[in-house]
């Protein structure tokens, strides 16, 4: 069984400062404590919460680059010390937080990151999106590097797949087989199949998925960049409904989903439900044919800038 049997999660559904980064690190921080109040080992964030979703990219003719210009501006550089409100909250609140943020390397190349930060309020580890979906691909780049990682928290293992990375089959299977407890899914998706795939990932890999969005209106984007106020509408111009949602293993909803407003969606989690729930399936066990098939796994990918 693992160290730690009960683990309390909180996903938290909000609305960045969009394309702010320091108002959005502080609103990070604020909701880490309070979730923190509420007993909660682990506060998860969205899909590029800070400093927001390059929901432009879908509106927006390509040659454009002010929306880029400014998101380039506001991206997190992680040897800086622009997450140290976040440090701050998760030392004195003594919680994990997985982190959505688009991450600014030296090179200038932006990625789609999970930070992962600890108890003790310092980076434990990160992880890059392995392939931004379609014209997310004029803005963020292929992950580098911290590919596939599991973080172990208190005797729980955690790991991340970002938006639709969860589609991938051998990336799924890849964390089953570094057997992970809880798999996050931070995204921007709001369709109604994106909970039939937490459900079907967590009957799959017979484990806790936690789904998290964040909740955006056309009325949220700055008119200050040029050209928002024709691309953006007001209060019925939703750009993410959300779609937070907690699944146990085996394929069950304990908690959400999260639709049209902002909030936390959280569950306490009996950790050996997990072990107990492959008696019937394990992926990765009883119910794998290693000697037909086998998945070989190189998860540092090439060298590059950090």
């Amino acid at each position: 069984m693992n160290e730690k049997s009960s683990f309390k999660i909180a996903a938290v559904q909000e609305t960045p400062v969009y394309l702010d980064r320091d108002a959005t690190v502080e609103l990070v921080a604020e909701q880490v404590a309070k979730a923190a109040t509420d007993g909660a080992d682990l506060v998860v964030f969205p899909e590029s919460f800070v400093p927001g979703y390059p929901d432009w990219v879908w509106r927006k003719p390509l040659q454009d680059h002010d929306f880029y210009e400014r998101f380039l501006d506001q991206a997190v550089d992680l040897d800086s010390d622009q997450l140290a409100p976040v440090f701050e909250a998760a030392r004195e609140s003594g919680t994990w937080v997985a982190l959505g943020l688009t991450e600014r390397s030296h090179s200038g190349t932006l990625y789609n990151t999970v930070v992962y930060i600890d108890r003790n309020g310092e980076i434990a580890d990160r992880h890059r999106k392995l392939k931004p979906t379609s014209l997310e691909r004029t803005v963020w780049g292929e992950g580098q590097e911290h590919l596939l990682t599991v973080v172990e928290m208190d005797g729980v293992r955690v790991g991340s797949l970002i938006c639709w990375e969860n589609y991938m089959p051998l990336a799924r299977a890849a964390m089953y087989q570094a057997g992970i407890d809880v798999l996050l899914a931070p995204t921007w998706d709001n369709s109604d199949e994106w909970v039939a795939t937490l459900r079907h990932t967590a009957k799959e890999g017979r484990i806790f998925v936690v789904g998290v969005t964040a909740c955006m209106r056309g009325s949220d984007v700055p008119r200050d960049i040029a050209g928002a106020a024709d691309i953006y509408e007001g209060d019925d111009d939703w750009m993410s409904r959300g779609n937070t949602t907690i699944v146990a293993p085996g394929g069950h909803v304990v908690s959400g989903p999260l639709m049209g407003e902002t909030g936390v969606v959280a569950a306490d989690l009996d950790i050996d439900r997990v072990a107990l729930s492959r008696r019937w399936f394990d992926p990765v066990g009883h119910y794998s044919r290693p000697d037909v098939l086998r998945l070989v796994v190189d998860n540092t990918g090439p060298s590059a800038s950090s």
